[in-house]
């Protein structure tokens, strides 16, 4: 990253949604650890570890989804700095996807 591109971001807190940020992951988190360690919190849409497409292997982060802000709000709180897969995650609302001029959308 350049420091030019560093002066673009923003980087306030991220406004609540129904989306978590997990980082911090050990490389061997699974779906079902972020399934286990999140559901207890209420809905889940979706949850999944991100991966490399080329070889599978972890990227170290995931997306949580729940059905509302406020079942989100209590996971963020309960479970950042809690353990994973024996690491400990941050566990952030997500920031809405940036385009970047290298990738195709």
């Amino acid at each position: 990253m350049y420091q030019d591109d560093n002066e673009k971001r923003d980087f306030a807190p991220a406004e609540p949604s129904v989306k978590l940020f997990i980082g911090g992951l050990a490389w061997a988190a699974t779906d079902e650890d972020i399934n286990e360690a999140f559901s207890p919190f209420g809905e889940l849409v979706s949850a999944s570890v991100v991966k490399y497409p080329d070889t599978g292997r972890s990227k170290g982060f995931a997306f949580v989804e729940y059905a509302t802000v406020e079942e989100a709000t209590k996971a963020k709180e309960e479970m950042d700095g809690k353990e994973i897969a024996g690491r400990a995650i941050k566990v952030d609302f997500a920031r809405p996807r940036e385009k970047r001029e290298d990738r195709a959308e």
